[in-house]
């Protein structure tokens, strides 16, 4: 048996110029951050006395004799392209919902890919699990998404990631003074809509958009060295990270008319009335998590304010996608 932990991510500049579409013309780049929010994968050997092959868990249950009955796309996909062909059992937990905007699919892409390679006695680089991720789900399972979620959870850590024309990528990590950083963090708040959405669907109204959203998409990349620079100048106000992350919001929801919703623009106004600096829908947009960036001491009337929304407590995570647990057995 094996355990894989995979974090989720906060995107906060640059999204959209992660598609293939744009940077293999343009080039892209993303500020990001892991969270301590994971996907477990949990990965066996499946003993040979049962009518089915692999059994899957997730949100559903599946009992299957063969890899194209498992309805489940990433892992039908992984197990395929990996030539599974020995019977596996595969469990999936996650600390918070799928389809919320969090790069939740590319983590349990991801955390698959590891657990098993981890089960096959294979040692995994997050090179490879970042590249194998977005080769499944961009040309395997032919979904609508970009590259940065894939390369977030693998690598772990605060990070801009720099996206080339020729698919090649770089990953360099954002070292801040320790009390930058936990400024940084004691800004942020993260709340749940309560609106899940298929982030692919959206995606590909942005994707059909990307040619006539030039202007924007070239300030939304400026921005991911704009905020890169006033976080480790610490003579700059923190504020103005908000500010900015304020900005770019207005331009994501340029980008296409499914990226907010009427629900979304009113919980957003209530929040910026009520004291909030800025924030943004996190992922394709739609639903899933706000992210907000207000001062500490407005954070409880913003909560109040919104008091239907569940408030989730996060904190940075250095490290990408582990192994957790490996027990060997007999099958």
């Amino acid at each position: 048996m094996i355990i894989t932990r995979t974090p989720f991510r906060v995107s906060f500049f640059g999204g959209g110029t992660d598609y293939p579409g744009w940077y293999r013309e343009h080039g892209g780049a993303v500020l990001a951050t892991t969270i301590d929010k994971y996907c477990y994968i949990t990965c066996r050997h499946l003993p040979p006395f049962f009518d089915h092959k692999h059994r899957v868990v997730y949100s559903q249950i599946e009992n299957v004799k063969h890899n194209d009955e498992i309805k489940h796309p990433a892992v039908r996909a992984v197990l395929n392209w990996m030539k599974v062909d020995e019977g596996l059992e595969i469990h999936h937990d996650g600390d918070l919902p799928a389809r919320s905007g969090l790069g939740s699919s590319s983590s349990f892409t991801v955390g698959l890919l590891h657990a098993l390679q981890g089960l096959r006695g294979q040692m995994a680089n997050k090179d490879s699990l970042a590249r194998n991720a977005i080769h499944i789900e961009q040309n395997v399972i032919k979904e609508n998404v970009g590259s940065q979620d894939q390369i977030s959870a693998a690598y772990g850590g605060f990070n801009r990631v720099e996206f080339h024309c020729n698919d090649s990528f770089e990953v360099a990590p954002v070292i801040l003074p320790g009390h930058r950083r936990e400024e940084l963090r004691d800004h942020l708040m993260l709340c749940f809509t309560g609106f899940s959405r298929i982030a692919s669907e959206i995606a590909k109204a942005k994707i059909d958009n990307l040619k006539n959203r030039e202007k924007e998409l070239k300030t939304m990349y400026a921005m991911v060295d704009e905020a890169i620079a006033l976080l480790r100048d610490v003579r700059e106000p923190i504020d103005s990270f908000g500010k900015l992350l304020h900005s770019s919001w207005q331009y994501k929801r340029s980008l296409s008319d499914r990226v907010s919703t009427p629900e979304i623009d009113e919980i957003y106004a209530a929040a910026m009335d009520t004291g909030a600096i800025g924030g943004k829908i996190l992922g394709a947009g739609g639903g899933g998590f706000l992210l907000l960036f207000a001062k500490p001491e407005k954070q409880a009337a913003i909560r109040a304010r919104l008091q239907r929304l569940i408030h989730v407590p996060f904190d940075f995570e250095d490290s990408g996608s582990r192994v957790v647990l490996y027990q060997p057995n007999g099958f």
